[in-house]
């Protein structure tokens, strides 16, 4: 065995993609297109959920803690996120009422304006996915009071997942080539 390690691929890619795409299917939900369905659910488990959970565990092996919680933590909102919304279609008496809802949603939103703080040195497109995803999460929570927010939050969580698509595939594609092909802005030093 050679004493090189063993270079890893970068799981980021994954991760966002998981979560873009699963975020833009919710929230293209949230502004009316279509019900909840099989597909959104199943996309919350496989790709929001375990795509970014297996993401997470990679960054872990890299040593990266921002990735680690980050895809992990978000990978688990996704599962706990099908898993209340298939008990309360199961068991009423489980659904969740809308002061549950907003403080659900609002120690997500919590949590995300934490780790958009991780992300002030880090290149623009990361920060923009964080700052859209505490601005979603806190739309959201006032949607359960403000039902007519529910549409702003709609196409504010379109934007925020298509924005984790775009660096998705901008780090791919920037790897791949070797060059910037899709920029994701400076990366702030000290």
């Amino acid at each position: 065995m050679s004493s090189k390690a063993l270079a890893l691929a970068n799981p980021a890619p994954l991760g966002l993609m998981g979560f873009g795409m699963t975020t833009v299917l919710l929230n293209l939900h949230n502004m009316g297109f279509f019900g909840i369905s099989s597909i959104v659910v199943a996309m919350g488990i496989f790709y929001g959920g375990l795509a970014q959970i297996v993401a997470g565990a990679m960054e872990f092996r890299k040593g990266n803690t921002f990735g680690t919680l980050a895809f992990t933590s978000y990978g688990l909102f996704w599962l706990t996120l099908v898993f209340i919304i298939i008990s309360g279609a199961e068991r009423p008496l489980f659904a969740p009422d809308n002061a549950a809802w907003a403080a659900y949603l609002f120690l997500w939103g919590l949590f995300t304006t934490g780790m958009f703080f991780g992300t002030l040195k880090t290149n623009r497109a990361l920060q923009t996915v964080f700052l859209s995803l505490a601005i979603l999460f806190f739309l959201l929570t006032a949607a359960q009071v403000i039902p007519q927010l529910g549409l702003i939050a709609g196409i504010e969580g379109v934007f925020c997942g298509f924005s984790a698509f775009y660096l998705s595939l901008a780090e791919v594609l920037n790897e791949a080539h070797k060059h910037v092909i899709l920029p994701i802005g400076p990366i702030k030093s000290d």
